[in-house]
């Protein structure tokens, strides 16, 4: 017995008339007539007492009209229960996320999910460019945070926002308290950086032979907080993100001025698994993390 059919006989009960319902279907009548009778078949007995103005419930009809309205309000409520599901964004997003747009982006999209969107949980992983981009495409994780440096974005990825590189060093080293530093003044200045394999050593190493310097790179570190308290003590600076060392900038730990001639930009990239269809829980994600880098505090603000 099928919802539609008792949908039919709720509807002829109404109306009085099977002229009636066919015209609200946009079908005939005859066409209603045999749906009727195919559900009386299946019932055992007569539902309607055909007349010449339509038609009468006979007792049998009567009889089973309540618990068929009540039957088909809770299927009803059940449909839209499920149609609400499907458009609530429900399940585990697996997340790769850089080091330096780890804090405080992750305590703030996890707030903004659990305030709008509870039924989502957030799994996120640290990791390097090459290791988030191994992670992608194995299927380890649906989305990663992690920095581009081609001015067009491939691969479906979407770039999210543009930021400079700043050198980093200590708070009263002299090299660092104006705003900005020429790349020219990096030639053999000790520096921490990334561990090898790393695409961002690849692009400042190409720089530096087009401009003449040598990068004199002397101890290599993938962790932040380790670059961070090496720089703070002296004798040896870094080439980050601004994301990276706004905290510590802002409590007078570290010293940055932005690198020019040239400006060495790069690209927040929100990529994501090349691994089946997103979720509508990943698109949410993607979409919160897109506001989120939209309202950042701008960049300049690190002075």
């Amino acid at each position: 017995m099928h919802y539609a059919a008792w949908k039919l006989f709720v509807e002829a009960l109404e109306l009085g008339s099977l002229s009636k319902v066919a015209l609200l279907h946009g079908t005939t009548q005859p066409h209603i007539s045999r749906q009727i009778a195919e559900l009386e078949q299946q019932c055992g007995g007569r539902l309607f007492q055909r007349n010449g103005r339509g038609v009468v419930p006979t007792e049998l009809g009567m009889r089973v009209a309540p618990r068929v309205r009540a039957w088909l309000a809770t299927t009803e409520q059940l449909t839209n229960d499920i149609q609400s599901a499907a458009g609530t964004p429900i399940g585990r997003v697996r997340m790769g996320i850089l080091p330096s747009a780890a804090h405080p982006l992750v305590s703030t999209l996890y707030q903004q999910i659990q305030q709008r969107y509870p039924q989502i949980q957030l799994s996120v992983r640290e990791g390097q460019g090459a290791q988030l981009d191994t992670w992608l495409d194995n299927g380890y994780v649906d989305l990663a945070l992690l920095f581009r440096h081609g001015a067009n974005a491939k691969n479906g990825d979407l770039y999210i926002t543009k930021t400079d590189t700043y050198l980093v060093g200590a708070p009263d080293d002299p090299l660092v308290q104006g705003p900005t530093v020429p790349f020219a003044s990096l030639d053999q200045l000790p520096l921490v950086s990334f561990c090898r394999p790393n695409s961002w050593r690849d692009r400042l190493d190409h720089l530096s032979i087009e401009h003449g310097i040598t990068l004199n790179v002397q101890i290599e570190a993938d962790s932040l907080s380790i670059q961070e308290h090496l720089v703070e003590n002296g004798g040896v600076y870094a080439l980050l993100g601004p994301y990276a060392i706004a905290s510590a900038v802002r409590k007078n730990r570290l010293k940055a001025a932005r690198i020019i001639a040239p400006e060495i930009t790069r690209h927040i990239a929100l990529a994501m698994s090349r691994h089946g269809e997103l979720t509508l829980a990943c698109r949410t994600v993607m979409q919160l993390i897109k506001e989120l880098a939209q309202d950042r505090v701008d960049i300049a603000g690190i002075h």
